[in-house]
């Protein structure tokens, strides 16, 4: 078979290193297209045998298929090319398909493009033709990657969007401080590292940034460092190719392509072993990823907002935190304040909660008495505004009056530990503190569950009150 020497052309029309699959059962035709091909940066895979397209469907993607429309058993109807059609697009429903056939016509062509078909050449082909048709197909297929990426970015967004309590909620000088470092640091892409006890805000503070930052109009990518398993840290983060591992059905883009041009926050930073750690590293470094099962980097543009309840600096002498990714995660570090510190703001929060479970169970609770929230005041929120949030919502689902009541709220006691004959929030925390270590025996693992703190927050205590 002859095909025309036209000169390759020169304009870069196709996206480096395209993945072009060429099935015929022609080996003259394939090797013609394939030296062709390769000559124009495309990654070319050849294959004589139809039967072999699922085999090759389920273990890699392609930008573009070109598919003989005639193989032995049929010559010149174009119904093997019509079936495996089908198969194709069956298995990927945004393949792009470039049928080719020496016994073209326009109602054969017609009917592939109906049935799914992106284009249609005849063979013999010209050079120039072929690479021009190619050249619109990646881009097609590119423009459909896209749109894919941004859907599930949309989505993601959307998500995030519809989470409640947007807001940061107070008006004591501890949070008004950590708003004086939102608005300094929001503006500047620099990395910002969060540190705080568990359930006192730390996404909502990370949210913050990046609604008054200048990428606020792009996605806010939310992980939980602590639920992403070994195994699956570098799919989740990094992305996967279709079947580099078992359950890999389809291409998926990892959470720093989806954040691309806007927030990754990684929550529970501090819970990464060694090993994750500097892969974490290299990807922050680098601002390139590769997606499992994939050979070519990725670059992504991102802003990094990190957070923990663990003592980094502490870790980092201990060896098990690297220092070179603190340094890298940390130009900014914000201490969120424990609720204990800002007990003024506890009759706001109590009244948000109030108004929103209210609306959502469909009761007619209108406020809180003043004793209810004394009580609220005085009492140490070891769970911070997380146990407040869960003690508002329970009271108002079990309450059948209008006002919360004091008797609205039951606070468990470490069993065995009497109440404190002073009301001092310092000398009832001590207090508390004490009994819960002789209680244990010193066991600070124990005695921090029995107070509900983590172990990182009792020895901030322990430390505070000289124990």
């Amino acid at each position: 078979m002859n095909y025309t020497t036209a000169e390759p052309m020169t304009e870069n029309l196709s996206l480096p290193l395209a993945k072009i699959l060429i099935i015929d059962d022609d080996e003259d035709v394939l090797l013609a297209a394939k030296m062709l091909l390769k000559k124009q940066n495309y990654q070319v895979i050849i294959e004589k045998n139809p039967n072999k397209l699922p085999f090759l469907l389920n273990n890699d993607t392609y930008d573009v298929i070109l598919l003989d429309m005639n193989f032995s058993k049929d010559i010149t109807s174009g119904k093997e090319g019509f079936y495996w059609l089908e198969k194709i697009l069956e298995k990927d429903p945004q393949a792009v398909v470039i049928l080719i056939t020496a016994f073209g016509d326009v109602e054969m062509a017609v009917k592939a493009l109906k049935q799914g078909a992106t284009d249609f050449v005849l063979k013999p082909w010209q050079n120039e033709k072929l690479l021009a048709t190619i050249s619109s197909a990646t881009r097609l297929r590119k423009s459909y990657t896209e749109v894919d990426k941004l859907r599930k970015a949309k989505q993601m967004l959307e998500e995030e969007i519809s989470k409640p309590f947007g807001e940061i909620i107070g008006q004591s000088q501890a949070i008004k401080e950590v708003f004086a470092l939102i608005d300094k640091v929001a503006k500047t892409d620099a990395n910002v590292l969060i540190l705080g006890e568990n359930g006192t805000g730390k996404e909502l503070i990370a949210r913050a940034i990046h609604q008054r930052s200048l990428r606020h109009n792009n996605s806010f990518v939310a992980v939980d460092m602590g639920a992403i398993t070994e195994t699956l840290f570098e799919s989740e983060l990094f992305g996967h190719k279709k079947g580099a591992f078992t359950d890999a059905r389809e291409d998926r883009p990892g959470r720093f392509e989806m954040a691309h041009g806007g927030t990754l926050f990684l929550d529970e930073i501090g819970n990464l072993n060694l090993s994750l750690q500097s892969k974490l590293l290299s990807a922050l470094q680098s601002r390139q990823v590769t997606r499992v099962g994939a050979n070519t980097p990725i670059s992504v543009d991102i802003r990094l907002i990190c957070a923990t309840n663990m003592p980094l600096h502490e870790m980092v002498k201990q060896g098990t935190f690297r220092q070179d990714l603190l340094y890298r995660i940390n130009t900014v570090e914000i201490h969120v304040p424990p609720l204990a510190d800002r007990v003024e703001d506890i009759p706001l929060l109590a009244g948000h909660y109030l108004k929103v479970y209210a609306r959502k169970y469909h009761k007619a609770v209108t406020g809180i008495t003043p004793g209810a929230v004394e009580k609220l005041k005085r009492y140490p929120w070891p769970g911070n505004i997380r146990e407040l949030q869960h003690a508002i919502e329970r009271a108002v689902i079990m309450t059948d009056n209008d006002l919360l009541q004091e008797s609205d709220f039951l606070f468990n006691r470490p069993q065995n530990i009497p109440a404190a004959e002073t009301l001092n929030l310092d000398e009832v925390e001590k207090s508390a503190i004490v009994k819960a270590l002789n209680l244990h025996g010193g066991n600070i693992s124990k005695a921090a569950a029995e107070l509900g703190l983590t172990r990182a927050s009792l020895y901030r205590r322990m430390e505070k009150y000289g124990l």
